[in-house]
């Protein structure tokens, strides 16, 4: 339930909307296909959900930002295919060959069924080892070990767990929308901007508007006169793939061998977005229906603050988190097109109780 206190003047917003021709969330839970949605800031108190939650589709809700992908908004996202240039942004399930952070390699078996007449595979994959999509189950808001919506550990394992926050229902639900990339890498390059995508590195809300300025692209969100829509899918080349794959298969494999434990025992060190406030009001107000990257952390790993971005994303705002995407030919493909804005379209794993999925996504320009 949320504090009315925190809500607008429903007549007044009735009126507003009337004059303008706009749709207002504010009574819970939201239609998500309203055209004005509350600021970070303005987020109503949810009763017994942490501070900063946006529980706010509904208390059996496991989808999150999704709903933002609405039959209205596929159909408008659908207009970016000009081309129709398909371009896969997933690395191969063996890739990289030793996963980071401590994750299992992939392993693929032929099982032979008839000699020369039929076979099958049979894959053993822990989705977190390649391109992924970080599922609710995750990662919890650390402060309460709570995940998205209301789910506790005990949902996920154990003698009462249940489907809450299961990967199957983004599965069912589907993944589809305009997808938008800011080519970090690029202009870094082209600003004389030199970082190490394998050593700690946060990319501030301020190079991303510049960036976007780079691109042609003003990065607010269109309620502040910029031009990302309500239900984009952000990505952000951070050049991390492109240097992985400059790499001998030593090097590869030893710097994923880094010791990973918390604090000081961390030695996985990513290129990523940086925790600060410009960035969590960006990623919030802007109402992506899902975030990815190319790096092993969406975020700059490891955190400098006391927080990390996947308790916000994930855990907070009900946010689709990718990473390990690999976004080289599309960088190279809208590069070409001088428009960084595509349709895009992705097909987790329908695994109830499933954690994580590979993306199975592909942009369509």
């Amino acid at each position: 339930m949320a504090d009315n206190k925190a809500t607008p003047n429903s007549r007044l917003t009735q009126i507003k909307d009337f004059l303008t021709g706009n749709k207002t969330a504010s009574t819970l839970p939201w239609d998500p296909n309203s055209t004005i949605f509350p600021t970070r800031k303005e987020l109503p108190t949810i009763v017994g959900a942490p501070e900063q939650a946006a529980w706010v589709w509904g208390e059996d809700d496991y989808i999150g930002r999704l709903n933002l992908l609405t039959p209205t908004r596929v159909a408008a996202a659908a207009k970016e295919i000009r081309t129709g240039d398909i371009v896969p942004v997933n690395l191969p399930l063996d890739c990289p060959k030793v996963p980071a952070f401590n994750r299992e390699p992939f392993r693929h078996e032929i099982k032979v069924l008839t000699e020369n007449i039929a076979y099958d595979d049979i894959y053993h994959l822990n989705t977190q080892s390649g391109t992924q999509w970080d599922g609710f189950r995750h990662f919890a808001h650390i402060p309460t070990q709570t995940f998205y919506n209301g789910t506790k550990g005990t949902d996920i394992t154990g003698p009462t767990a249940n489907l809450k926050c299961s990967m199957h229902h983004w599965a069912e639900h589907g993944i589809a929308g305009r997808g938008v990339l800011l080519d970090y890498r690029s202009y870094a390059e082209s600003k004389g901007i030199h970082y190490n995508p394998f050593d700690t590195y946060g990319i501030t809300y301020t190079e991303l508007a510049a960036c976007g300025k780079h691109q042609g692209i003003d990065i607010r969100p269109t309620s502040q006169g910029g031009d990302i829509k309500i239900g984009d899918i952000l990505f952000i080349r951070s050049g991390w793939t492109q240097q992985f794959h400059l790499k001998t298969p030593s090097e590869r494999s030893d710097l994923a061998l880094c010791a990973h434990g918390p604090g000081v025992d961390e030695g996985q060190r990513y290129v990523g977005v940086a925790q600060e406030e410009e960035m969590l009001d960006w990623l919030h107000d802007c109402y992506f229906a899902a975030v990815a990257g190319d790096a092993p952390s969406f975020e700059s790993w490891p955190t400098k603050e006391t927080y990390y971005l996947h308790e916000f994303i994930l855990a907070l705002w009900g946010m689709p988190l990718g990473e390990m995407l690999d976004l080289e030919r599309l960088s190279e493909k809208c590069k070409e097109r001088r428009h960084w804005f595509f349709f895009f379209g992705s097909c987790p794993a329908n695994v109830p109780g499933g954690v994580g999925s590979h993306v199975n996504g592909q942009a369509i320009l």
